[in-house]
């Protein structure tokens, strides 16, 4: 049970830590709310907040971003060039465009994020 009498300050960096976490694992909202003693809602809130959509079309809103940090390769023999793009539509008012020669596996992380928002 998430107690509500009294009022607590979150940082940013807090609020971040804890809306990242809630990414983590799927339907991971109650479960992350619970853990950090607050209620689903705010979390939600949150969440929102440091979501990339903004308010409105007319407002920008600044947000964060999930950054993985991966160990550099040395590329391997060049590829024959491909030309090409392909634009896939998720949602409303979204799109992402990519180049022929896209890493799938790393296309399909991102529309995965994607659609969970």
């Amino acid at each position: 049970m998430v107690e509500t009498g009294r009022r607590r300050r979150w940082s940013d960096d807090e609020k971040l830590r804890i809306v990242t976490e809630s990414f983590q694992a799927p339907r991971a909202i109650s479960s992350t709310a619970r853990r950090h003693g607050i209620s689903r809602s705010l979390l939600m809130t949150w969440r929102r907040s440091f979501g990339p959509e903004p308010i409105s079309p007319q407002s920008e809103q600044s947000g964060f971003a999930r950054v993985v940090l991966a160990a550099e390769v040395d590329p391997a023999v060049a590829a024959t060039p491909t030309s090409g793009q392909m634009v896939i539509v998720v949602g409303r008012d979204r799109r992402v465009i990519v180049d022929a020669g896209v890493d799938a596996a790393a296309l399909a992380r991102v529309l995965q994020v994607l659609e969970r928002r």
